[in-house]
């Protein structure tokens, strides 16, 4: 026997508080959902008003607009005839609760709250809502919004399943998939054969692969259908939301949505055979847990999700099992960076970008990032997506009767993305060199500068003031006077780029003016370490890169330069990492791995220690020693004293510049061990020294040395 059902899954670019946006794409994604057939169309996490609201989850007008959000697409007549899973907040007796409000021809049938919200990392669902208990159901009275459409009053809220005549679903929201004792377990052990998960699952590199094994593997020993929606775009934070909408049949995976796309609206859609889970469930063990298991309370629903007559279709075709698709984290970087960057364009309505280009790294993987950006945003052009083509020409300043279209991501490049070398007399013809070519390889309009006649002045001033010259180390300064000329060389960088970036577009011509928004690129390792200056060029509006180490981001210049043709990238690879804030001289040419003290594969090393591990300085000392000691897998062969000195010298710096993490731009979340002091590593900015965890190390240390003989430092 075959029972054919077509399951549609939803990625949508929802933005925070934009009700009317966000229930439009709902609607678009139904029609979308019917066209293909499907039965039941099932939509991300908070879908209504967006998952980034934050705060304003606190707000009580947020809850009465999402009702009225409800509202106008239940009583829709493109939205009948499909069962309807939606993702909304939802007060009930003065308690906040995460829901997903199940939906048929204008009746709501149930509204399930979340059972286990997430709580940590970059989720402060705990601030917002309260967790629904396990197989609770009571009445829920429905407000005006709802009960002015079509008479009802009243449906169950709470833990439960919806039963039609030919099958049973029961929904599961986003971190319900990741603890270890999901909901589908019971569920499938109460016979229950589709299971909806509806995320705000948000993008980091190298998470998907995490993500898919844990939804494979829900139905891989239980059986089932599992349909997986998730939030895609940036909707009004740090977050990037990496869509990868999934249906799975048993462990085998029917569909899997795009994970970066700059379509607003993804419909995923899979044919199965709900008699294939049936048969799959036919082992003894199975069935002798299932007699055991606790019956969920179940909503009857005159409604079948296999189409009557749907085997004798011509279009009645299984989807066939295809293999999960991957990005490496090279491509992940460029594709979801640019993703995020073009909708945080478009939804601030600003006219492009600027980044102070300094012939280093940094900034050339964020300029090669826009690039990336532009890359996509021509692709979607050339697949017909008109809100980027719309959204292409608004940024552009092109007048509204235009047909323009850029012919290449080069010339969008030189539309909307404004690069300035910011010269000083510490700049090396070599970095002037490398930032003007890349500019001309990727299309950017470049400025090149000198700031010196401004350092000058300032310096000058304080002179006149003060009576006191400060002058650099090369020149017999002290360690406060040549920081204090670094600084004031970076931070006058900043000042000098805010107002280019606001003239710069009436400079150009652009109709209407415009401002640009200012790119940082500081990476993951300089932000942990502190090494940067506060409010330098790290202070911007955005930092594209301010999640991603500096291997990664080697690594990502490596691929970008073969994947777009860029061969100056290269150039990149090979220069030395330098400030160039300090004099050259013969004898001394600044270099960052020699000012911080340590490497950048270190640093990636104690960030992953810190905050993954979850170490403090003696955890990490123990761990280190096993792996930079000698016969350890880093082939080092460090001594535990020098591992103790690498250590405390990286704890003295991340204590003494955390105070830098309170005010850094924000920037896109997308490494695990990101310092980000907004709400993902949350810290003092104020630090003691730590005495007491250096004196248990130091006494490990001396009783080590005691055996082996003294460490040689």
């Amino acid at each position: 026997m075959v029972r054919l059902t077509t399951i549609a899954t939803c990625q949508l670019n929802q933005w925070a508080m934009d009700f009317e946006g966000n229930a439009q794409r709902i609607i678009e994604s139904i029609e979308l959902a019917k066209a293909a057939g499907a039965t039941l169309r099932v939509g991300p996490e908070l879908e209504i008003t967006g998952y980034g609201c934050l705060d304003h989850f606190l707000e009580i007008d947020l809850y009465t607009h999402s009702w009225e959000m409800i509202g106008m697409i239940i009583a829709d007549d493109r939205c009948q005839d499909i069962l309807l899973d939606l993702g909304a907040p939802v007060m009930h007796k003065q308690v906040r609760l995460n829901c997903r409000v199940l939906c048929l021809n204008r009746q709501i049938l149930l509204i399930r709250p979340k059972l286990w919200l997430a709580n940590d990392g970059n989720y402060r669902e705990m601030r917002y809502f309260t967790p629904w208990p396990a197989r609770q159901h009571e009445v829920f009275y429905l407000p005006e919004a709802i009960s002015n459409i079509h008479g009802q009053f009243t449906c169950t809220i709470g833990d439960a399943v919806i039963a039609t005549r030919d099958t049973s679903f029961a929904p599961e929201t986003c971190e319900e998939l990741f603890t270890p004792h999901g909901p589908h377990i019971d569920q499938s052990l109460d016979g229950v054969e589709i299971f909806t998960n509806s995320s705000g699952s948000h993008h980091s590199l190298r998470k998907l692969k995490t993500r898919l094994d844990l939804i494979i593997e829900a139905t891989k020993k239980s059986g089932g259908v599992y349909c997986y929606a998730n939030q895609s775009g940036m909707d009004g934070d740090r977050l990037l939301y990496d869509g990868c909408a999934l249906v799975v049949i048993n462990g085998e995976i029917k569909a899997q949505g795009k994970q970066f796309s700059l379509d607003d609206v993804q419909v995923c859609c899979a044919t199965v055979n709900l008699e294939i889970v049936r048969s799959f469930r036919s082992s003894s063990s199975r069935g002798l847990q299932a007699v055991q298991s606790r019956c969920y309370k179940r909503i009857d629903v005159p409604y079948n999700l296999s189409k009557k007559g749907f085997l004798f279709h011509d279009d009645a075709k299984l989807s066939p099992t295809i293999e999960p698709r991957y990005h490496s984290p090279t491509e992940e970087i460029g594709l979801g960076a640019g993703a995020y960057l073009w909708d945080y364009l478009r939804r601030s309505k600003q006219s492009g970008f600027f980044i102070p280009l300094s012939g280093g790294i940094d900034s050339c993987a964020t300029s090669v990032i826009i690039y990336a950006m532009c890359r996509m945003v021509l692709e979607a052009i050339k697949e017909g997506n008109n809100q980027v083509v719309a959204d292409a020409r608004r940024i552009c300043g092109e007048p509204e009767e235009s047909t323009w279209l850029p012919s290449s991501e080069k010339e969008l490049c030189g539309r909307i993305f404004h690069t300035c070398f910011m010269g000083t007399s510490n700049s090396s013809k070599e970095t002037r060199e490398r930032a003007k070519s890349l500019a001309e390889a990727i299309g950017a309009y470049h400025t090149d500068l000198n700031i010196d006649t401004v350092v000058s002045a300032l310096t000058t001033l304080f002179t006149t003031i003060t009576r006191f010259t400060p002058r650099f180390r090369a020149h017999g300064g002290s360690t406060t006077e040549n920081l204090a000329l670094q600084n004031i060389q970076a931070r006058l960088r900043m000042v000098t780029a805010y107002m280019f970036a606001q003239l710069l577009p009436t400079i150009r011509g652009r109709l209407g003016g415009g401002n640009l928004l200012v790119l940082g690129s500081a990476n993951v390792d300089e932000c942990l370490r502190g090494y940067l200056t506060k409010y330098d060029c790290s202070s911007a509006d955005i930092n594209p890169i301010g999640g991603i180490s500096k291997t990664d981001l080697k690594a990502f210049i490596a691929h970008a330069g073969a994947a777009y043709g860029l061969p100056i990238l290269s150039s990149f690879l090979s220069a030395v990492p330098t400030a160039e804030l300090e004099p050259i001289t013969p004898d001394y040419v600044q270099s960052d791995e020699v000012d911080m003290g340590m490497t950048y594969a270190e640093l990636s090393e104690f960030g992953l220690l810190r905050k993954v591990a979850r170490l403090g300085p003696l955890g990490m000392w123990e761990h280190l020693v096993g792996k930079w000691g000698a016969g350890g897998v880093a082939g080092l062969a460090l001594t535990p004293r020098q591992v103790y000195d690498k250590v405390r010298w990286f704890y003295s710096c991340f204590n003494n510049n955390r105070h830098k993490m309170t005010v850094m731009t924000p920037a896109l979340h997308m490494e695990s061990y990101s310092p980000d002091d907004n709400r993902f590593d949350l810290r003092p900015f104020v630090y003691p020294v730590f005495t007491w965890p250096y004196k248990k190390i130091e006494i490990a240390l001396a009783a080590l040395e005691a055996r082996r003989g003294p460490s040689k430092t």
